[in-house]
């Protein structure tokens, strides 16, 4: 499942893709959670563009319900639920039903004070749990400027090392990430050798459709996710212009007023664990330069002698 050459960092052609593969939005926020569109207005511009789409709110499934109403798109049932550390995970499903039964059995009874908020389940406990259905599970945006990437100090190697060893792969092109994020990204992705997509991360209409992952395959659900599956997709877009990254940013802050201290929680817990793991690797480097210092004086005594 080689990634090589399947990750493509320029403004896709949507129309020139559209004649020979399926194209999906595999990554876009509604009003439902911190997103600025109904879906109505999605759908709509979904339709516009001749492109599929995954509303994958944050911890709630009511655009993906709603969304899947509307046959002339294809959808993908999906959710972006944020685990216990803060981190996101994207999980997508074959069938809506399947996805239904998940969010009300493993996910909102664990729900968090706010929406926004993370919910009680660590990252282990939700993938062992989204394991039982027939779904995608991806890591979104692993590698990006704060704890929501799972690529971050609150796991140690070790234990991101089985964590990827249970997902189905990861997002590889975010259009809300820096590019030097998504180039960490794709990185990761080439190198786990597992199932990749790409996603606007839109929370506004005007981004839909900016990153996007294509697959040569039927227009169809299974047959879609059977693609990503194997490894035969691919993934092109642009990241957001780093001005209306701020103006998304201040939507997003917008609609989420009322989980700022959650949001200002987490931050300073994520803050405390990157100094403490900056101090540890700090006076780990002392105490390596004082012994190599001492055994370097240990050996120019001896031959003095």
């Amino acid at each position: 499942m080689n990634s090589t050459n399947k990750i493509i960092f320029e403004k896709p052609d949507i129309n020139a893709l559209n004649k020979n593969y399926t194209v999906v939005d595999m990554h876009f926020h509604s009003r439902y959670s911190d997103g600025n569109d109904n879906v109505k207005s999605i759908a709509r511009f979904a339709s516009k563009l001749g492109i599929g789409l995954a509303i994958t709110d944050h911890n709630t499934i009511k655009g993906a319900v709603e969304i899947n109403n509307y046959k002339n798109i294809l959808t993908i049932p999906g959710i972006e639920v944020t685990s216990k550390e803060g981190s996101h995970i994207l999980i997508y499903f074959y069938r809506l039903e399947k996805l239904k039964i998940f969010y009300h059995k493993d996910i909102e009874p664990f729900l968090g004070n706010n929406l926004m908020s993370s919910i009680l389940l660590t990252m282990e406990e939700i993938i062992k749990r989204a394991r039982r259905y027939d779904a995608l599970i991806i890591f979104p945006h692993p590698y990006c400027a704060v704890y929501t990437g799972v690529c971050n100090p609150y796991f140690p190697q070790e234990r991101l090392n089985k964590l990827f060893d249970t997902v189905d792969g990861v997002e590889v092109l975010n259009g809300g990430n820096l590019n030097k994020w998504n180039l960490q990204c794709s990185l990761l992705g080439f190198n786990l050798n597992k199932a990749i997509t790409g996603g606007s991360d839109g929370h506004t209409l005007k981004y839909l459709g900016g990153v996007i992952t294509y697959a040569k395959c039927a227009k169809n659900r299974k047959a879609f996710l059977d693609a990503i599956k194997k490894g035969q997709n691919k993934v092109v877009g642009k990241e957001i212009a780093m001005l209306h990254k701020f103006t998304s940013g201040g939507l997003k802050l917008k609609s989420n007023i009322k989980n700022y201290p959650d949001y200002v929680e987490k931050n300073f817990k994520y803050s405390y664990t990157v100094i403490n793991q900056k101090s540890k690797k700090l006076k780990d480097s002392v105490k390596r330069g004082i012994k190599e210092r001492g055994s370097y004086i240990k050996k120019r005594r001896q031959k003095s002698f």
